[in-house]
């Protein structure tokens, strides 16, 4: 594997030029820039960190998956064929992974982004969230106490209009999420073309493990509607 040296400043140059240009023709004459700025250092950068993370977590069973350029044909919208962003992310294999917590990282012309969270958490499992919250909420804020000591990741995602009442004041944000992300959002900058940015995600996906582990195992709850 080549370990990842960096994007460049060409990187940037080609999401731009992609977004302006979004057309077959145009990829087309660009696609050794494509490969060579955008793709291969996208992947060498994700398989390093997936290889780091498995090196420490190797028991979770994660895989690794890289972003295609090509968007879905039935999902165009009449705005171009590519995307001018890719992601990797690292997960356990799921038939529906849209439901299921994964560590990503994601960069687009404007700024790059990494952390852990639901694409779109089921509602089922946010209900077996706050009944685990329920059950056990000093557990809960002692596992979440590190965030509020940190600003790498904050806490993103969708809230009931309608307040849930829970069970102490500290829970009360998880607790009326509809989905959520642990994440951490920055313009692009030279970080992006140090190899030291491997070093920054593996970093805080190690940090976030202990999140991960206790949210990949909701599925596996009772559902709190019966019984």
């Amino acid at each position: 594997m080549n370990m990842f040296e960096g994007f460049s400043p060409r990187t940037i140059d080609f999401m731009w030029n992609l977004r302006f240009n979004n057309r077959k023709a145009w990829f087309e004459e660009h696609k050794d820039e494509y490969r060579r700025d955008f793709l291969y250092p996208m992947k060498a950068l994700g398989l390093e960190v997936f290889e780091r993370v498995t090196g420490q977590y190797g028991d979770r069973g994660f895989i690794h998956k890289l972003a295609r350029i090509y968007k879905d044909a039935r999902r165009l919208r009449g705005d171009g064929p590519y995307r001018d962003h890719l992601w990797f992310s690292i997960e356990r294999p799921s038939e529906e992974w849209t439901s299921t917590p994964v560590f990503w990282f994601e960069l687009e012309p404007e700024s790059w982004s990494y952390g852990l969270g639901y694409y779109q958490a089921k509602p089922l499992t946010m209900a077996k969230l706050r009944a685990r919250i329920d059950k056990a909420p000093k557990q809960f804020e002692k596992l979440v106490a590190p965030l509020a000591k940190q600003e790498e990741f904050i806490l993103e995602g969708p809230e009931y209009v309608r307040k849930k009442v829970a069970p102490t004041p500290k829970t009360a944000v998880w607790y009326n999420k509809k989905s959520f992300s642990l994440i951490h959002n920055q313009q692009n900058g030279t970080e992006l073309f140090s190899p030291e940015l491997a070093d920054r995600l593996a970093g805080g996906f190690e940090f976030l493990m202990p999140l991960y582990d206790y949210f990949v195992t909701l599925d596996a709850d009772p559902d709190p509607q019966i019984g």
